[in-house]
């Protein structure tokens, strides 16, 4: 009775089974591919080193860091810096400037390469094909430094290109890199010109994975090549459409720091300054590396509300999303 008593409950007695059965074959999996795991660890420390361990940095965003006494020995202020931020009056310049060119990205950047490639897709001579694919990629390999230098030496009143043609049928130059009002298209054309034929890469592939028969299917309906593309290509690759719109709306703030950096100057600023930009003046500059932490903690946080929200919507509209 003594030994019935203290007997294991039989249900913890099978939850126990149930853990050991799970760790042997976890174990076993391991064992069984651990060269495919020896191939990820590369990887997974390059990731662990590089991305994971710096996150603790994000506390300084909390602290009125002083360098010369440590991170330890600073005063944690909690959310001082970000109540500044939200106060400081360059904090809705901010938010309208990267906005606006978040907003013109996705309007004009974010289709330009599906377009591109559903036209790459109608070339049924290989040798074009491959020929206008390897001119519109070549951009992409071009430093930005680079493309705001021809940028400069096409569109500078002192004997740019454009701007000699444009006084010689106007008689008049055009302030194309120091007017507010051309910053943001001249940005978006730069973009445009350097990125769009490199985008086109993944939906390319997605293409080459359309069944073939639909087409036939759909010539002998009656379908011409405006209904083909409409009603077959781009359901085919629309999950691909979903999930690349999705990982974009992660980087909806990031608006090329390098590039606003190179095509910004006292002229333009009140609407070339955006968040990446803040933060490199004051943290690198002037030296406010909490104040400069809580503007892109704060950015950060906000892309990743952009992320969870547009795979959510992904989803409750019937699709896969990406997690």
């Amino acid at each position: 009775m003594i030994k019935a008593s203290q007997s294991e409950p039989p249900l913890a007695s099978q939850a126990r089974a149930t853990k050991y059965s799970t760790l042997s074959t976890l174990l076993a999996r391991i064992k069984k591919d651990k060269y495919l795991l020896l191939l990820c660890l590369p990887g997974l420390v390059y990731f662990l080193i590089f991305k994971y361990l710096p996150m603790w940095g994000v506390l300084l965003a909390f602290k009125n860091y002083q360098p010369f006494i440590g991170f330890f020995g600073s005063e944690w202020v909690g959310f001082d810096n970000f109540r500044q931020f939200f106060q400081d009056p360059v904090f809705f310049r901010l938010v309208r400037n990267t906005l606006l060119l978040g907003l013109y990205d996705m309007v004009f950047f974010f289709p330009a390469p599906i377009i591109l490639a559903l036209l790459l897709n109608e070339i049924r001579k290989s040798f074009y094909k491959r020929l206008i694919q390897s001119l519109i990629y070549v951009p992409h390999f071009i430093s930005m430094v680079i493309v705001a230098s021809i940028s400069y030496l096409l569109l500078t009143t002192e004997g740019g290109a454009v701007n000699e043609m444009v006084y010689g049928l106007t008689g008049e130059k055009m302030e194309f890199l120091t007017s507010e009002e051309w910053f943001r298209p001249l940005i978006i054309t730069q973009s445009l010109w350097k990125e769009m034929g490199w985008g086109t890469i993944i939906f390319l592939a997605a293409l080459a994975g359309v069944d073939q028969e639909q087409y036939e299917a759909a010539i002998v309906d009656g379908a011409n090549r405006f209904r083909q593309v409409w009603h077959i290509t781009l359901p085919a690759i629309r999950g691909t459409i979903i999930v690349l719109l999705i990982l974009r709306m992660g980087n909806f703030l990031d608006r090329g720091f390098e590039q606003v950096l190179l095509m910004s100057n006292a002229l333009n600023r009140p609407v070339a300054e955006v968040f990446d930009t803040y933060v490199y003046t004051l943290g690198i500059t002037q030296g406010a590396f909490s104040y400069s932490t809580a503007v892109g903690l704060f950015k950060a946080i906000i892309g990743i509300i952009l992320v969870f929200t547009s795979n959510y919507l992904a989803k409750r509209a019937g699709h896969s999303g990406i997690f």
